[in-house]
């Protein structure tokens, strides 16, 4: 008897030794983490895996802590999103419902690097109705991120969300450095939307400092648009409103300027569309008023087609030569740009007063630095184009059927 005792002891103490050690097995980070990652991709049609270590805890709220994170679409190159550490806590309800129930307590995200292009290629590949937006009861938080555009790109990326729900309405502040060329773009922006669920719409405030070659321009943005739609073709509001008020600098030169903006919108593909629109600019010195209507596209190149009229001839210009200088007429304009975001390639233009006409190519900034320089060393801007007039009094003379040449850039553009 009591060696059958003591038998049965000694099995039972191996079976617990031999559960607890797969228990052990079962229950270590890397296989939870592992588990998790797989059963997350299966749900997106992904490959996602974590090189480094991995955390878990129960008490209290289920948390997954995991580094070095890869995800990619099954046999692509390239990972839509890479990241130092990504930490889930989520609520028991989402355990038991198996993921039925989408709801997330924080996600905290370092150090990411999302590709767009491969975003946009899997986002694609979805269909239309798997898309579900989680509830996130304690925040979204994303720190030292990075977004690979074509051509461009987004580094130091900041996000915060308090919490998202999408029947309601959501708060959070963006910061990071937009950068394209040459051309840069600091940000530090707080954002509202309304129900993401619904058509909603979205309000940008704050600072923005934009920047190319000898140049800064420092402004405050307010942006809204509504109702704001995403679908297969992109993202799309049917009413676009912004404002910048700032100053642009170079060397010793301060000119502060109000620009606004009304349009529809459109953003596909890394590509920003604004068309048709109609632009407000207001200055002092050499900033003219004027207002136009055209239509704006911003993705690899920069597009700019306006027509408009100036209000007057800025005193802080140049004087013109009666009796063209002598009219009070607005000046009608055409504007058509096509290159670099830095606005350093040639633009064309066309102004006309009355039955003056003057067509001219020109680099943006070679003009400006030639007025904030007080058009020291020449008279005539460093342009391209033809002048051509009734009648123009110069230097005591009177011309009439006069017609000017000017040749002082080259008449293609400079490679993008």
């Amino acid at each position: 008897m009591r060696r059958r005792t003591t038998r049965l002891l000694a099995s039972a103490v191996a079976l617990l030794l031999l559960l607890a050690l797969v228990l052990h097995l079962l229950l270590q980070p890397q296989r939870v983490a592992s588990f998790v990652l797989g059963a997350l991709g299966d749900a997106l049609g992904l490959e996602i895996t974590a090189g480094g270590g991995a955390e878990y805890g129960l008490r209290g709220t289920p948390r997954l802590t995991v580094r070095d994170v890869v995800a990619r679409e099954p046999g692509a190159a390239t990972p839509l999103l890479r990241a130092r550490r990504v930490h889930v806590s989520v609520p028991w309800s989402t355990v038991r419902s198996r993921g039925a129930v989408l709801d997330i307590t924080r996600i905290e995200i370092d150090a990411p690097v999302l590709d767009l292009p491969a975003l946009q290629h899997w986002l694609a590949s979805r269909s239309p109705g798997e898309s579900r937006i989680p509830a996130i009861s304690d925040g979204l938080v994303v720190s030292d991120g990075r977004i690979d555009g074509d051509g461009w790109r987004v580094d130091d990326l900041a996000l915060s969300l308090p919490r998202l729900y999408a029947d309601q309405r959501v708060d959070g502040r963006a910061s990071g450095r937009f950068g394209a060329g040459d051309f840069a773009l600091h940000f530090n922006l707080a954002a509202a939307m309304t129900r993401p669920a619904m058509e909603s719409g979205i309000a940008i405030i704050g600072p923005v400092t934009a920047s190319s070659g000898d140049w800064t321009l420092p402004a405050r943005l307010r942006l809204s648009a509504a109702p704001l739609r995403s679908g297969d073709d992109g993202i799309r509001s049917t009413r676009l409103r912004a404002s910048l008020a700032g100053r642009y600098e170079s060397g010793d030169t301060r000119l502060p300027f109000a620009f606004a903006l009304t349009s529809p919108m459109l953003l596909r593909g890394g590509t920003l569309a604004l068309a048709p629109a109609f632009v407000a600019l207001r200055g002092e010195g050499l900033v003219p008023q004027l207002d136009a209507h055209g239509a704006l596209a911003w993705g690899r190149r920069l597009l700019l087609e306006l027509d408009g009229r100036m209000a007057d001839w800025p005193d802080a210009w140049p004087a013109l030569p009666p009796p063209i200088g002598d009219s009070d007429a607005p000046l009608p304009f055409a504007l058509r740009y096509l290159g670099r975001g830095n606005l350093a390639d040639i633009a064309q233009l066309h102004v006309q007063r009355e039955r003056t006409d003057f067509d001219a190519r020109f680099r943006l900034p070679d003009i400006t630095a030639w007025m904030a320089n007080g058009a020291a060393g020449s008279p005539v801007p460093p342009l391209s184009g033809r002048f051509s007039t009734p009648a123009l009094d110069i230097s005591g003379a009177h011309l009439e059927g006069v017609e000017v040449e000017i040749e002082d850039v080259p008449t293609t553009d400079a490679p993008p």
